[in-house]
């Protein structure tokens, strides 16, 4: 048996993170550098992503800026492209980029705003997972890992579209998980409750709806994007070479 250590080493490993310019994907971008993968931090801005690997960098750790809208195929496939050509292939895969335009009834979602929230947070996994296959199939094998939501598992108030979209996303990491697992490819979810971040602020900058949802989680307080961090790193990781097609909540609780 490996000892712990080693179970967690990503030494010689690549991984591209979407939406790592800040919040969660930054926490998970930077803990995959730290165990030793070479990072390929990805965000619509490049001066954003270029920032966040360059601190990386001052911390001795292996990392590069590749700015990639999601939501256009052009640029998804420009991102693994780099990324192969930089690094010489793709290991690990998060999918953390979303976007949700609305934030009231599903009656006041219109048609624009339902195209744009499936083609970012379902169809870009989707095609962004399939362009990443060949290289980890060739490379022996490879770890996905989507961001969904508890919004995935329940709907959530005033984010009905968005609830839908990340159910689907949970649905298609079983779809994947059942297929590649032939080609030793595992797919996992996590599903984050509310976390402190800029996607959610309109959350928890409302007092009154901050202090609502507090009250009902068992670890009673909001989630930071370190959070995430370890169960990423864990799903990434030979820890988890027989985790596949699995959904973790990382909500402190509130789905309990």
């Amino acid at each position: 048996m490996n000892n712990l250590k080693n179970k967690f080493d990503l030494k010689g490993k690549v991984a591209i993170v979407t939406g790592a310019s800040k919040g969660i994907g930054e926490s998970m971008a930077e803990i995959f550098a730290e165990a030793g993968a070479k990072v390929i931090v990805s965000s619509r801005k490049q001066d954003a992503v270029d920032e966040v690997a360059h601190s990386f960098k001052a911390k001795g750790y292996e990392a590069t800026g590749i700015a990639c809208h999601v939501g256009e195929m052009s640029q998804l496939k420009n991102l693994v492209e780099k990324t192969i050509e930089i690094y010489g292939g793709v290991d690990i895969l998060v999918n953390n980029a979303a976007t949700n335009p609305v934030f009231g009834p599903v009656l006041n979602t219109d048609e624009s705003a339902f195209d744009k929230i499936m083609q970012v947070n379902v169809k870009a996994p989707f095609e962004l997972a399939k362009l990443c296959y060949p290289s980890m199939k060739s490379r022996g094998g490879g770890s996905i890992i989507n961001i969904s939501s508890i919004g995935g598992l329940s709907p959530e108030p005033l984010l009905g579209i968005y609830s839908v979209s990340k159910s689907s996303v949970i649905m298609l990491t079983k779809v994947l998980a059942k297929e590649w697992g032939i080609d030793n490819i595992r797919a996992n979810v996590v599903c984050p409750g509310l976390i402190q971040t800029k996607f959610s602020e309109a959350l928890w900058k409302n007092e009154e709806m901050l202090q609502k949802s507090v009250k009902h989680l068992p670890i009673s307080r909001i989630g930071q994007p370190d959070d995430l961090a370890g169960v990423a790193l864990f799903l990434a990781s030979e820890a988890a070479a027989y985790v596949t097609g699995s959904v973790y909540t990382v909500d402190g609780g509130y789905t309990v």
